[in-house]
């Protein structure tokens, strides 16, 4: 028989951004197991509609809008669809994000951008969207979660890492902020620090620095999985209300820093 303690986010609305694969797909998966129906946001359509599938063949409940995230039009267009057909969210897991190293004296301009406009812009897009709705979820029901996927790379330097690491640190840093603003309204937030994840991450990288680095981590450490972490944020959104995880730091068990 289903309970309450197992279904512990029944009831509520969680959505999820870059959920077309790795933690974000884990994570709405796991997140509609616990109860919440769940909304996934991402470019890829196809993965969105075999997400979707899988949860509904599951048990659970969701739906799919497509999107790109450094759309500001977009994406609050999507908050809106959220408020009209499931009358708001009290979740968001923000994770749509990229990770491109190289040496700063290889001046990858266009890699820069590119993980600025997505793991700075996109995520404001969607906080700027939704928290109005985790407000008015907070003040209906006592409690919302607001939770964002940072890095351990927003502590810890790595070589060839410098502009990925620092939109991490933004992450870590603006979570914390929006904890003082946000937490007295009674929305959590919170950021989910990673290390090593085995995710798409890795396939962009170019770099053959980092990947030479990735490539000898591989083999000395037992990476994390996507459900490793998804597991967290559940975790994170199932706590009594009274409690906020403000910051969290998963690691391999075997990486050191």
């Amino acid at each position: 028989m289903t309970t309450q303690t197992s279904r512990p986010l029944s009831g509520r609305v969680a959505v999820v951004t870059g959920a077309s694969s790795g933690i974000g797909a884990a994570s709405a998966e796991h997140l509609a197991a616990l109860g919440a129906r769940v909304v996934v946001l991402a470019r890829r359509a196809d993965r969105l509609e075999q997400l979707v599938a899988r949860i509904n063949e599951n048990g659970g409940q969701a739906g799919a809008l497509p999107l790109d995230v450094t759309d500001q039009a977009a994406v609050q267009a999507a908050a809106d669809r959220v408020a009209a057909e499931f009358g708001g969210a009290d979740l968001l897991f923000n994770n749509a994000g990229i990770m491109l190293p190289a040496p700063i004296e290889e001046r990858a301009g266009e890699q820069w951008q590119h993980q600025i406009d997505l793991n700075i812009t996109g995520l404001m897009n969607a906080i700027g969207a939704f928290t109005p709705q985790l407000v008015k979820a907070a003040e209906q029901h006592g409690v919302a979660d607001l939770i964002n996927t940072s890095s351990i790379a927003a502590q810890n330097i790595y070589p060839n890492f410098a502009v990925y690491s620092a939109t991490k640190a933004y992450v870590t840093h603006l979570s914390r902020h929006l904890r003082v603003e946000l937490g007295p309204k009674n929305v959590r937030v919170s950021a989910i620090e990673p290390g090593i994840v085995g995710t798409e991450l890795q396939s962009h990288v170019t770099d053959d620095g980092a990947l030479a680095w990735l490539a000898g981590a591989k083999e000395t450490i037992e990476w994390l999985t996507p459900e490793d972490v998804a597991q967290t944020v559940g975790f994170v959104a199932s706590l009594p209300a009274r409690v906020n995880l403000q910051q969290v730091t998963v690691m391999p068990t075997a990486q050191a820093s």
